[in-house]
């Protein structure tokens, strides 16, 4: 599930690192190009809360397989896309076909112990880490040397081998509702509404995703511009240090298990804080940048599986819409950062983004303290 997760992911972030090389390819401002990354975010949100609640009605493998197949095509048609128009339209179904994580995760908690869920899910989000955080090194390397477009049409590839050892591997999960799909798309208000801790790990969520997007998205144009003269290699190779929150997963489920989500979770947030503090004033200098980015992964990962490992412990009969409520707020965060700190490039370089990313980590911080504890 760890390695599933990994690969599948990967598919919304290989954008990220060729941004610049798609903008010159269709000749772009750096903010159009960066609708790209964008899209696909929003193309994800749409995914988890159109598709992930069918984790808990239908079938997960045969859901699963399908998945991917779809995603292999929708990569080989942005591999392809003549236009920019189509391009964007690929990401978005790209994103929408790459939900399949949100679909195993749950499935991993169920077959977890209470005592031990924390350590699984952390185990499971180690691997999806790593796959955000590697294709960008790995986008980044195949960009410079081969094409933007050889990086879709090797993620398509991924994808329909994926799908040839799952369907021989991937156990069989049949969910136990038995509602309509009308009915189970209902359900994700009532689970809202009647649960307040859902609400506000969602709201956090979501203003964390949003600070970590706006950096990865900007991260090229400021590696690219006059403080540092990088290509995308070297803006893949940054994903390669930020694998270090890859780690700190693990130790976030072992802490939610032993100290309780609240702990870990606000470690995540003090971390996250004190990385875009360094990054403002100490990013123009590769050391201070490279531990920013260290950071930052480290209180993202803390914070992110702090999150789900208190939601999963709420309706265990519902995991899959419960996800689905934390992720969809969440990719609606980082679609918003990915927006904003394109913006914010644009007309104020790497102090705007900084202040993006800084606004967004003090908000979660006061939802967190505040929000929904009356």
């Amino acid at each position: 599930m760890a390695v599933t997760c990994g690969l599948v992911v990967a598919n919304i972030y290989y954008n990220q690192p060729l941004l610049v090389a798609i903008s010159h390819t269709f000749g772009l401002s750096e903010s159009q190009a960066s609708l790209v990354a964008t899209i696909t975010q929003v193309g994800y949100t749409l995914g988890l809360l159109f598709v992930v609640p069918l984790g808990d009605k239908r079938e997960r493998k045969g859901l699963t397989l399908g998945l991917l197949l779809c995603a292999a095509v929708c990569m080989a048609g942005a591999a392809y896309a003549p236009t920019y128009g189509l391009l964007v339209a690929a990401s978005l179904l790209i994103g929408v076909f790459s939900a399949v994580p949100q679909l195993l995760i749950p499935m991993a908690a169920s077959l977890a112990s209470d005592e031990e869920r924390g350590r699984v899910v952390g185990k499971v989000m180690s691997g999806l880490l790593i796959g955000i955080l590697l294709s960008r090194t790995v986008s980044g390397y195949v960009g410079l040397h081969f094409g933007w477009r050889t990086m879709f049409w090797v993620g398509a590839g991924l994808m329909v081998v994926l799908t040839g050892i799952l369907s021989r591997m991937l156990p069989r999960n049949q969910p136990q509702f038995t509602g309509s799909y009308g009915s189970l798309l209902k359900s994700l208000g009532t689970l809202t509404r009647e649960l307040p801790i859902l609400r506000r790990s969602a709201v956090v969520g979501a203003c964390m995703f949003a600070g970590f997007s706006a950096f990865w998205t900007s991260l090229v144009f400021f590696l690219e511009s006059d403080a540092y003269h990088y290509h995308s290699d070297v803006a893949g190779l940054f994903g390669l240090i930020g694998a270090s929150g890859a780690f700190a997963a693990s130790f976030a489920g072992k802490s939610a298990d032993t100290k309780g989500a609240d702990y870990a979770l606000n470690l995540g947030i003090l971390l996250f804080l004190g990385a875009y503090l360094l990054l403002s004033f100490g990013g123009y200098y590769l050391l201070g940048l490279v531990v920013g980015v260290i950071l930052l992964d480290v209180g993202q990962q803390m914070a992110h599986i702090s999150n789900q490992a208190r939601i999963f412990t709420l309706r265990p009969e519902a995991r899959s819409r419960l996800n689905t409520v934390y992720m969809t707020c969440c990719f609606i965060g980082a679609s918003m950062g990915s927006l904003l700190g394109g913006i914010a490039w644009d007309h104020f370089q790497w102090l705007g983004v900084c202040s993006v990313g800084l606004s967004f980590v003090v908000l979660a911080y006061l939802l967190n303290r505040f929000y929904g504890r009356a």
